[in-house]
């Protein structure tokens, strides 16, 4: 990979993928259009570990914008398309049409305009909530999608688009379906994230549900492994689930959580929100076999890298 683009280069995956190209060799161009959904200054952060690279060029805009893509895209031989509004529980709402605009336009305009270049590889971040609350589990590619959000709607949605891109125009699109992923930078509004920083302030964690709902939690540089995997597998499937090979109850987490904070942790549970599943539990065979994808960070090692990046942060 000599040349790549990077959509989404300055959150929480995005960054960590940039930084993983740039390690390699590559030449990254990485867009954002910073939008606030959460902290603009978390995602200045975020690119600060790479902005003055030699390898890398920054364009801050939006992908619905078509001088943004006119800029981004001569000379890119592989696209990862990570830019998308995330987030289950603000997904309902007067808010779906950023989903649409961020998730669905986005992609097909970018889409679009990869059809007219010749590209090696097009790697789609997509999501464990495209499964929804699919009763086959542990979930597989062919398993029934049945999305619990709107934003889950979105993300399948774009995998479509993708599917439709590659049949008829020959991008050569490959979409990963990425379960609860968690480590440094996280997003703010993510659980691992909101826990930890209220444990370290001997604040209250507030917990939808009753803790018993159970997650395949991956760890972000296994993420960022699956992605270059699937760059540079010569001939891919369509889809593809990236967990982190191991299924854990939430309530689990929060008694190890307890161990890395060295305190009891203060725990207020309430309602189940709108679009949480009970459990997602990812089968990984299709990418272990096809990509030689293996997930190397233990979850409790990845919460106790991840609380020590947060206490460094607070």
């Amino acid at each position: 990979m000599r040349k790549v683009l990077v959509t989404g280069c300055a959150g929480f995956i995005g960054s960590h993928l940039v930084e993983a190209l740039l390690a390699r060799g590559a030449n990254v161009v990485g867009v954002d259009c910073l939008t606030p959904f959460y902290e603009i200054e978390r995602k200045r952060a975020n690119l600060n570990h790479f902005l003055g690279h030699p390898g890398f060029r920054f364009i801050e805009g939006d992908l619905n914008h078509p001088h943004v893509l006119e800029h981004a895209l001569p000379g890119v031989e592989t696209v990862f398309h990570l830019a998308a509004r995330a987030g289950v529980r603000s997904s309902w709402g007067d808010t779906f049409d950023s989903y649409l605009q961020e998730n669905l336009m986005a992609t097909q305009r970018l889409l679009e305009a990869c059809a007219k270049s010749r590209l090696a590889k097009f790697v789609n971040a997509s999501s464990s909530s495209v499964y929804g609350n699919t009763p086959d589990l542990p979930a597989r590619e062919d398993s029934r999608l049945r999305p619990a959000s709107p934003y889950g709607v979105t993300k399948l949605a774009a995998e479509k688009l993708c599917d439709v891109y590659r049949e008829v125009m020959s991008v050569p699109s490959v979409s990963l379906r990425l379960f609860t992923v968690f480590g440094p930078r996280q997003r703010p509004d993510m659980a691992f994230d909101r826990f930890l920083r209220a444990a370290y302030g001997g604040e209250a964690i507030h917990v939808f549900g009753d803790g018993s709902q159970v997650r395949n939690f991956t760890y972000v540089s296994d993420v960022v492994e699956g992605f270059l995997l699937a760059a540079e597998h010569p001939t891919p499937s369509g889809v593809y689930n990236i967990g982190g090979g191991a299924t854990v109850r939430l309530s689990e987490v929060l008694d190890y959580m307890a161990t890395v904070v060295g305190k009891p942790l203060k725990i207020e549970y309430e309602p189940k929100a709108p679009g949480d599943v009970a459990a997602t539990e990812a089968d990984i065979t299709l990418a272990r076999s096809e990509l030689g994808f293996d997930p190397k960070v233990d979850w409790r090692e990845g919460i106790r890298r991840q609380g020590e990046w947060v206490l460094r942060s607070l």
